[in-house]
């Protein structure tokens, strides 16, 4: 593996319990004894797992200008990759999208943004192992983010107290 971890046995078997997709690689198997050399074998071990969003970047960007959404997965057997607009997938080169997926990592790409194209966008990552999604947005130069990445709208509570003090003077 990765580090040099060696492991002594009597038998021919090597077990490996609770297993980690860390443990994944390539292992030595060196059977020795006081007779003649050892011989080595290799055997490479491949750990499945389910995928793992491990990015998904909201973008904010301008009408008519580029805009990408970016979704990265780690997963063994590599994930595939969908996207939706709410409830809508969303399919390469249709309604001025551009789905570009190149090992783990997706991309949902818009060359001429419009006001409709702003919004929740979904990114889904499966495999045989299973199935996680991200939700990512594309947002206008006005809308600001809160922690989560989410956007709101602008909010003006001083405007609203304005308002509500104007309103109560105008009733005497």
């Amino acid at each position: 593996v990765g580090c040099t971890h060696k492991f002594v046995t009597e038998g021919e078997n090597l077990e490996l319990t609770a297993i980690t997709k860390e443990q994944s690689g390539t292992y030595e198997c060196i059977a020795s004894n006081d007779i003649s050399s050892p011989d080595v074998r290799t055997v490479e071990v491949t750990i499945n797992y389910p995928p793992f969003i491990s990015k998904a970047r909201s973008m904010g960007t301008s009408v008519g200008q580029k805009g990408v959404l970016q979704c990265e997965a780690s997963a063994v057997p590599r994930a595939d990759f969908e996207w939706y607009k709410e409830d809508r997938r969303l399919f390469n080169g249709l309604n001025g999208v551009k789905i570009e997926t190149q090992g783990k990592q997706s991309m949902l790409i818009f060359f001429n943004v419009s006001e409709e194209d702003y919004g929740n966008y979904t990114c889904v990552a499966t495999n045989i192992m299973g199935i996680t999604n991200a939700s990512i947005i594309l947002y206008g130069p006005g809308a600001m983010h809160d922690v989560n990445g989410a956007a709101v709208l602008p909010r003006c509570s001083v405007c609203l107290l304005l308002t509500v003090t104007l309103i109560y003077l105008l009733k005497f």
